[in-house]
């Protein structure tokens, strides 16, 4: 029987370099693909392709194996930027990582890597996929709890479970660089990615700011009272502390202040004091028409779920709201926001998601 073909995403990071070391061991046929999915060439330190691409180069060349090399930037624009656009501009807080892995990783590089030959593809994540017992395959949780990346990954389509690896859900983080280091890869020490996908680290506001133009509007408390101004409501997201500009004045208790909610309307951003404000609080959460990863699970369902990256699980009970869901939480849980994801869990078996519409609070003067 031949070795089986797989198609790494290579970024130059330690991540996907190790994945592609551990599937060589495994025995299989292991060659690299690099996406080029941003182009700004009116501010290129922002998006260092140069260097990722030098590092993904040297990495095959130490792996000796191939690299493959591929352009998705109208993809991403049309798949990925513009809505994220769209979402802020409608005053919401989009994950593109989301909607880049959906899209981009798992649907164009997949399709791209078919194409040339190969029957899987890999990645640097952080989870794991497993036969279901029924022909099917399930997404769940990578072993590191403080780098499982499942939640990234609960909006890829469904077929594309069957055609990746994931060679790192078994590993700890540490685990991999010392791999790394062992087998002499130069990148074993590279710092980790950050910023936005694909397009790299930058001031969010400012680099937000060149597509859509500031909106300047008051900061006010619940009770109407004037204690600011910001620049547009598309720069700020519920629960966020800093950059509001807020000093200690205003007849407060020196407590921080925080992003409680976003009036469209009228333009208003309401503040509050207090990392705990009752606005923050939400029992419950209605959303978009979700995505399931394998058939649509019998509603009402009872399992857990998170509102974000690395948020500790919290129970909950899912039922139909008309095209969508609401979750309804054993405990209340803070800074819901709309244009995130709640994401749904088994145990460590990842359900799938659905965008957040609104949260439900019932807190004194909260909005509806």
């Amino acid at each position: 029987m031949s070795a089986t073909r797989i198609i790494v995403g290579i970024s130059g990071g330690v991540d996907s370099a190790v994945a592609a070391l551990d599937l060589l061991e495994q025995g299989c046929v292991v060659e690299g693909l690099f996406m080029k999915n941003w182009d700004d060439p009116d501010d290129p330190g922002h998006c260092p392709i140069d260097r990722d691409l030098a590092a993904a180069e040297a990495v095959c060349a130490q792996l000796d194996i191939p690299l493959h090399k591929v352009e998705f930037t109208g993809e991403y624009w049309n798949r990925v930027f513009e809505h994220f656009l769209a979402e802020h501009d409608a005053g919401r807080t989009p994950n593109p990582d989301i909607l880049c892995n959906s899209e981009i990783k798992f649907r164009a590089f997949l399709d791209h890597a078919l194409g040339l030959g190969a029957q899987a593809i890999a990645t640097g994540h952080y989870a794991r996929v497993a036969a279901d017992g029924a022909g099917g395959w399930r997404l769940l949780r990578g072993r590191d709890p403080n780098k499982d990346q499942s939640y990234f990954l609960h909006g890829i389509h469904a077929g594309a479970l069957a055609r990746t690896r994931f060679p790192l859900g078994e590993y700890a983080k540490d685990q991999v660089r010392e791999r790394a280091r062992r087998a002499g890869l130069a990148n074993h020490d590279r710092p980790d990615s950050t910023g936005i996908c694909f397009i790299g680290e930058r001031r969010f506001s400012e680099f937000l700011s060149t597509y859509l133009p500031a909106r300047p509007g008051t900061m006010e408390t619940p009770e109407g009272r004037i204690v600011g101004e910001h620049n547009g409501l598309m720069y700020y997201t519920i629960g966020q502390r800093q950059g509001l500009g807020i000093g200690g004045g205003h007849g407060t208790d020196g407590r921080p202040w925080y992003v409680l909610h976003k009036d469209l309307g009228r333009n208003v951003l309401v503040v509050g004091q207090g990392h705990d404000h009752p606005w923050l609080q939400a029992p419950a959460l209605e959303t978009e028409a979700p995505h399931w990863l394998g058939p649509r699970p019998a509603l009402p369902l009872a399992c857990s779920a998170q509102v974000r990256y690395r948020q500790r699980p919290v129970a909950c009970a899912v039922e139909a709201a008309g095209s969508g869901l609401r979750v309804t939480f054993e405990r209340a849980v803070r800074a819901i926001t709309p244009g995130q994801s709640v994401v749904f869990y088994d145990h460590d078996h990842c359900l799938g998601g659905a965008i957040i519409q609104r949260a439900v609070t019932t807190a004194t003067g909260a909005p509806a």
